[in-house]
């Protein structure tokens, strides 16, 4: 089995262009990939750090960590079994298949995959 891994640090945004150019221009974090003012990933050196504007925002605008997991579905099973509260299923997104939960302290968990669904 694949180790799930933290693969981006959530932050929800109103302007995603504005967003960038902070942690870009005023920071000196790297664009990693742009889409729209949908999303943005910035390379945190290690750690991807995910603008998302309304769009895209899963977590009702709470920081959030993502880990990557091979299985979304499996993941959020055993996250629940072990007290997690499931606050979206998996759905498919315009690029991952994603599931959020909150952990048993309160805190906005999303766990994600790049393999898409079957249908």
């Amino acid at each position: 089995m694949d180790t799930p891994r933290i693969g981006n640090v959530l932050y929800a945004v109103d302007d995603v262009d504005a967003a960038v150019a902070f942690y870009r221009d005023a920071l000196g974090l790297p664009l990693k990939f742009q889409d729209g003012a949908r999303f943005a990933r910035l390379d945190g050196g290690g750690v991807t750090l995910a603008l998302v504007g309304a769009d895209e925002d899963v977590t009702a605008g709470a920081p959030a960590a993502a880990l990557k997991v091979p299985d979304v579905a499996a993941a959020m099973e055993r996250a629940a079994a072990a007290g997690a509260t499931v606050l979206r299923r998996p759905q498919q997104g315009p690029h991952e298949i994603r599931a959020v939960l909150r952990d048993p302290a309160g805190n906005v968990v999303v766990l994600y995959s790049t393999e898409r669904s079957t249908p």
